[in-house]
């Protein structure tokens, strides 16, 4: 029997949560539904999954395929992907194993190390850690001011502090772990802030480049999401031999962690033209002001197209792995 249209599918569209990112989370998943239907889809539902009897509505909604737009803890890090693994829904992007090992900045470090990517200079406590004197210390002569304290599992960097001198130190720790997450602290590495979106699982391809050019000391919450804040120059100003090493860079993440769909490496390049990697998004943001989409139109593909081949991409890889 012949399979029906793609656009024929019902899909669930997952947003919102607990963590921080829970509104920026929700305005994805009402841009992906807009998406959707401007490409053919009828049957599309935003789903908070904070609502009371979320599961149950999931679970028996007669969905055909689910669109993960959820951000932060519960959505990029394997627990939604593990609950519709269970209910045998396929689902957008990567899968439990990669999506836990990516958002765990820790973990994420040491496999990506493994395969020869560059990564700024840091050290991980735990997020109720009261720093030493010798801890101090340490972290001054390793890493040298200023270095950067952020939560180690969480994303769009809420609880991220640059600091400049001792006495912030212990208020950074605190505040990066205020929420139960292990605290990251790296050495600060400056240079042209940009992202190298991949796409694709068994030959995976970076879109164009963004550099991120914004007016502040670092690229926090307020400028990420902030109208007017920052801007997007595609492709990336960047020498053709540093832009290379920088896709090569993306992909090598992107395979390193077990990928799938679609990934987006955050990176610096230095003054020297290396390019350094600080961390891998599993669900990239799909708002107004987000870098994938952004990325995609510059290679000719519009937000409703994504969109549609992020589904299809759902259904084929779970036809791939469906035993004959």
């Amino acid at each position: 029997m012949a399979k029906p249209e793609l656009t024929q599918n019902k899909v669930a569209i997952l947003a919102g949560g607990w963590s921080d990112e829970a509104p920026i989370s929700m305005e994805s998943g009402r841009n992906v539904e807009r998406a959707l239907h401007e490409v053919g889809f009828t049957q599309v539902e935003v789903l908070n999954v904070a609502d009371d009897g979320f599961v149950t509505t999931l679970a028996n909604g007669g969905y055909d395929v689910a669109f993960v737009a959820m951000h932060g803890h519960y959505g990029e890090d394997g627990c939604i992907q593990g609950l519709l693994e269970i209910l045998h829904l396929p689902y957008t992007f990567s899968g439990v194993l990669a999506s836990a090992v990516a958002t765990d900045k820790s973990v994420a470090k040491t496999v990506c190390s493994a395969a020869g990517i560059t990564l700024p200079r840091g050290m991980t406590v735990a997020h109720d850690a009261v720093l030493t004197p010798k801890d101090v210390s340490t972290l001054e002569d390793t890493l040298g001011y200023p270095m950067f304290v952020k939560p180690a599992s969480n994303g769009s960097s809420f609880g991220v502090s640059r600091v400049t001198a001792a006495r912030q130190l212990q208020d950074a720790v605190d505040r990066a772990g205020a929420g139960g997450d292990d605290v990251l602290i790296e050495e600060c590495i400056e240079g042209i802030e940009i992202t190298v979106p991949v796409v694709g699982t068994a030959k995976p391809y970076a879109l164009p480049i963004v550099e991120i050019v914004f007016d502040a000391d670092f690229y926090d919450v307020t400028v990420k999401y902030e109208a007017g804040a920052l801007h997007h120059v595609i492709p990336a100003r960047l020498p053709e031999d540093v832009y290379r090493r920088a896709e090569e860079m993306g992909i090598a993440a992107h395979k390193a962690l077990g990928c799938r769909g679609v990934s987006r490496t955050d990176l610096i390049v230095k003054d020297d033209g290396t390019p350094v990697m600080l961390e891998t998004n599993m669900v990239p943001g799909m708002t107004e002001r987000s870098l994938l989409p952004d990325a995609a139109a510059r290679a000719g593909i519009g937000f409703p197209e994504l969109c549609k081949r992020f589904v299809q991409d759902a259904l084929d890889e779970c036809d791939a792995r469906t035993p004959r």
